[in-house]
């Protein structure tokens, strides 16, 4: 809500969406947002009560996913994808875009993670990841106050998408000029 106040630079279009914490709601909303926005980046933020530094989250894992959402419900197969890679890798080149972050001086220690959870937040990165071939990324943020203010992790979050944008748009004109030799 705070990086939907504070917006991105002008040539980004925001779209800002609440996912709720529920598998089947997870499997139908993302491709559905995906198909709606074909957008060049979706980052999904999510809160770990365990959680004390803003997380980027390298991967997204298929299977493993035990816990019961919201509605009291878990898949039978335990997984993502049946069929799917166990893990995917974001295309985000998450440890230039910790460096550049950490650099800029912010009140805000970020890290990275190869583990999200094998719960919802790790369930719609992979999902995500899965749709996107790999264009989509995932921090993980503490609750509110332990130790950020909502103004802390909105400037946070503004400054790491925007940093992931700007990887993304170099890593692109890299692929984008081996492919014209």
């Amino acid at each position: 809500q705070e990086l939907e106040k504070l917006g991105l630079r002008d040539d980004v279009d925001l779209h800002v969406y609440e996912v709720p914490v529920e598998y089947q709601t997870v499997q139908r909303l993302i491709p559905a947002l995906w198909k709606k926005h074909s957008p060049q980046l979706v980052v999904h933020v999510g809160v770990s009560g365990m959680a004390t530094t803003v997380t980027l989250e390298k991967c997204g894992h298929n299977v493993g996913y035990k816990g019961l959402d919201n509605c009291r419900f878990c898949p039978g197969s335990q997984c993502c994808v049946e069929g799917g890679p166990e893990c995917i890798d974001s295309i985000i080149d998450m440890e230039t875009v910790c460096r550049r972050v950490s650099a800029l001086g912010l009140d805000v220690t970020v890290t990275i993670s190869k583990d999200a959870g094998r719960y919802l937040c790790d369930f719609t990165y992979y999902t995500s990841l899965y749709q996107s071939r790999g264009r989509s990324a995932f921090v993980h943020v503490p609750p509110l106050g332990k130790p950020y203010t909502a103004e802390q992790l909105g400037r946070a979050l503004q400054a790491i998408i925007e940093e992931m944008l700007d990887v993304l748009e170099h890593s692109e004109d890299k692929i984008n000029c081996q492919h014209e030799h």
